[in-house]
Formats: structure tokens, C-alpha cells, sequence
């Protein structure tokens, strides 16, 4: 680990308060609690202004875009305030950590996908197939950006307790994309506790493999073998249903 990422991720946040207030935790929030969740709810902050969402844009984008040239240790705050043309303390108002960051434009990338995937969702029939096929599409997309992609997890492996609430952020998204594949995504839908157990199995799945590959520890054909295995949950909780 970098000096710049144990020191951000080991003291956090300047406060809870500021994290709240840039609105790392904002963005697509499917369904509240998710099977990610720890419990408890954050404090509300205010919506952002529209110059607000869009100065955070920039950083977002900024970030996004070192870390696609250089990975983990090209994401310097400095030259992310520098990228996205704003001041070196507001950047920390917004993400009062690398980390935080980085978490935080990985719930991006993944937001934009689920907008990607509703767009052109799985055309299987079978809700196993559809999650497994979804997630592969996922993983694809993060492999064209093998830095970005190794940038975010390893974020998400140094997070500490005070980048909770960005982490479920990122597990409540995924845990989205996998509920619409499954066809659950109704406003009126309600997941069974058998259901939701298989997603959170199936999301540490794809976790794991993800780390597993970006390692060098894992082959794309591992991982697809892998994915669609424990998809088949999915089947099993349809049967106990």
C-alpha cells in the first residue's frame, strides 16, 4: 500500500459529515438496504446543486481517467484536483480519501453499466443465464480498463470502516444489476430471503473472480466457468419457491 493510500484510507474522512456533503455516497441507491448493507442509516445531506453534481462529474471523470493511464498510484489527489480544475480542498469536501475516490467512480462505472444493461438487457430466458451472462458482460467491460479496474478493487480492499457507506453504495448497485437480470425489478417486487442469500453468494463471486483474474490468477474461461456455476442458485431458490 502507497504512503497516500494508508494515510487517506487509516484517517478517513475529515469528518463523516464532509463525505456526506460531497456526496460520495450519492448516485443510483437501488432498493434500499440490499443485501450489502451493514444496517443503519446514513444522514441525509442535501441534494447537490447543479454546479455541484458537476464539478463532481469532473472529478469523477478525472479520476476515472488517471486511473485508466496508471492504475492505483497514478490516482493522486493533486493532480485529480488538477485534472478536474478544481481546488485541491474541495476535492477533499467531496472525497476526503483516495480511497473514498476510488470507491466512489467504481459505483459510477457501475452505474453507468446498469444503464447500459437496461438498455440492451440479456435475451435468455432463464433467470440463471440472464445473471450469468450480465455479470460476464460486467467483466468484460472492466477488462478493456485492466488499470481502472485493478484501481477500484484495490480501493475497495483498502477501505476501512470509514468508507462503509461507499462500499454498500457499490454492493447495493451490484446487487441491483443482478436483481434486474433475475426479472425482480419491479417497484412491487419483493426477493426472498433464499433469493437475496443467492445474490450476495453470487456478488462475492464475482468479487472474488474479479481479483482472481486481475492477479493473473485466474483465466477469463475460469472465470466465466466460475460465474455460471454459482449462478445456478438462482435455479435452486426458484425450486424451494
Amino acid at each position: 500500500m502507497t504512503a497516500e493510500a494508508r494515510t487517506t484510507a487509516g484517517t478517513g474522512a475529515r469528518s463523516a459529515a464532509a463525505a456526506t456533503r460531497g456526496g460520495s455516497t450519492r448516485g443510483s441507491t437501488p432498493r434500499g438496504g440490499g443485501p450489502g448493507a451493514r444496517g443503519g442509516l446514513a444522514p441525509t445531506a442535501p441534494p447537490l446543486t447543479e454546479r455541484q453534481e458537476a464539478r463532481r462529474r469532473r472529478i469523477l471523470h478525472a479520476s476515472a481517467q488517471l486511473a485508466s493511464r496508471g492504475g492505483f498510484d497514478a490516482v493522486q489527489m493533486r493532480e485529480v484536483a488538477e485534472a478536474a480544475e478544481v481546488a485541491l480542498g474541495t476535492l477533499y469536501r467531496y472525497f476526503p480519501s483516495k480511497v473514498h475516490l476510488l470507491v466512489a467512480t467504481m459505483q459510477d462505472q457501475l452505474s453507468h453499466l446498469h444503464t447500459t444493461l437496461r438498455k440492451r438487457p440479456p435475451e435468455t430466458s432463464s433467470p440463471s443465464e440472464r445473471v450469468a451472462e450480465t455479470l460476464m458482460r460486467a467483466f468484460r467491460a472492466l477488462q478493456r480498463e485492466p488499470n481502472l479496474a485493478d484501481a477500484m478493487v484495490r480501493a475497495l480492499t483498502f477501505a476501512d470502516r470509514s468508507v462503509s457507506p461507499e462500499v454498500d453504495t457499490v454492493s447495493r448497485q451490484t446487487t441491483a444489476i443482478i436483481l434486474d437480470a433475475m426479472g425482480l425489478n419491479a417497484p412491487d417486487d419483493r426477493p426472498t430471503p433464499e433469493q437475496l442469500s443467492a445474490v450476495r453468494v453470487i456478488e462475492h463471486t464475482w468479487h472474488s473472480a474479479l481479483i482472481t483474474w486481475l492477479s493473473g490468477r485466474a483465466s477469463i474461461a475460469q472465470v466465466k466457468i466460475d460465474i455460471e456455476t454459482v449462478c445456478r442458485l438462482i435455479d435452486l431458490t426458484a425450486e424451494e419457491g
